[in-house]
């Protein structure tokens, strides 16, 4: 499987088609809701029959849009997988398929370059999260990153045979000497997670386990782990791997979407306090064409028609002919893909917010200045 990663995205977003037609595509294949493979490989029928509609389906994607069908069709183990993105330009050499632990919109479509703002909402979501679960005798620490378990480490610190599984000792003559060795195995605990975490970069960490040992701990973290907690994970110490896994995606999806909305907040105060913010798309597109943008933030799904000169590629809403330097410019189906493709070259960072009512009402699209 391919990893995830921002570095993924950005090789995507810089690579030179040398002028060809890229294809993406991403593809829903989430088991809950498309139980058959029948069931998305209908969908990714419907999207080809679109493109052709539109008239997009010239003869020089014809063998890419085979390709992807081709792949989808030949069946693939779906087992971890919800989500599909593919991204394909044989005259540039170009074959990608990501196989992606959440689903995503269904969308096909033909440009310049790949169109990797959903993809970028995805490694977005699965930046790399902690897990530690406890009780007064147990030990996971676990690692996702880009939706997987990289990183797993247990340890069983077995009480006196007097210590009952209430937490309390049969004989009153070994209660201190079982409270301190419990004692001793949460510290023992948090430092083990303390050396994990940091050593894979873990800026986000859920706890779990039996609540008083959940309680107890977080007093022993270390306070960079402190400042990282998030939503508890409500799992026992003896949970399986799948309900693990489970339990870290709705963590990361609903840690992502608090990310988003502090954004948009920031995006909003900066746009009346300081003027280092824009909205609306013309006078993001505007910024950016002086290359000043540090965070474009941008409402999934956000699709707008548009205009680029092929000279200064000069991004604009209005053509066909360029402001900058008068030349022709190319019409675009998908201005605010090509938005984004532009600030990641320009080492901008790149917020896709989903169901923002927020920046929905703010014009779904704004950027946050570096002056």
């Amino acid at each position: 499987m391919t990893a995830i990663t921002d570095d993924l995205v950005r090789e995507l977003a810089q690579f030179d088609a040398q002028g060809a037609a890229v294809v993406s595509c991403y593809l829903n294949v989430d088991g809950r809701a498309r139980v058959r493979p029948v069931d998305y490989e209908q969908d990714l029928d419907r999207l080809v029959r679109r493109l052709r509609s539109d008239g997009q389906l010239i003869p020089e994607v014809a063998d890419d849009v085979d390709r992807i069908i081709s792949h989808v069709h030949n069946g693939f183990d779906r087992s971890s997988v919800r989500g599909l993105a593919l991204f394909s330009c044989s005259a540039a050499g170009l074959w990608k398929v990501i196989d992606l632990p959440v689903p995503v919109h269904n969308r096909l479509t033909v440009g310049p370059v790949p169109a990797v703002a959903q993809l970028e909402s995805v490694v977005e979501q699965l930046q790399p999260i902690g897990m530690l679960l406890v009780d007064r005798q147990r030990t996971r620490v676990l690692v996702f990153d880009g939706g997987e378990l990289v990183e797993r480490s247990e340890a069983l610190d077995e009480l006196p045979r007097d210590y009952d599984e209430r937490g309390h000792a049969a004989r009153g003559d070994v209660s201190g000497h079982v409270d301190e060795l419990a004692h001793q195995h949460l510290r023992d605990a948090a430092r083990i997670a303390f050396e994990v975490f940091r050593t894979h970069g873990v800026d986000r960490v859920t706890l779990g386990g039996a609540a008083e040992a959940v309680s107890d701990i977080e007093q022993h973290l270390h306070p960079y782990l402190r400042e990282c907690l998030v939503d508890p994970s409500g799992l026992g110490v003896s949970a399986s791997d799948d309900e693990i896994r489970v339990a870290m995606l709705d963590i990361e999806a609903r840690t992502e979407r608090a990310v988003e909305a502090e954004a948009v907040a920031r995006l909003r105060d900066a746009v009346g306090a300081n003027g280092k913010g824009v909205l609306g798309l013309v006078d993001t597109l505007r910024v950016l064409s002086e290359r000043r943008i540090e965070l474009l933030l941008v409402s999934e799904g956000f699709e707008e028609s548009g205009w680029r000169c092929p000279k200064c590629e000069v991004l604009a809403t209005v053509g066909p002919r360029c402001a900058m330097c008068d030349s022709e410019m190319d019409h675009l189906d998908d201005v605010v893909s090509e938005a984004v493709q532009q600030v990641m070259h320009q080492s901008g960072r790149v917020e896709v917010c989903v169901e923002n009512p927020d920046l929905d009402v703010l014009g779904r699209i704004g950027a946050l200045l570096r002056y």
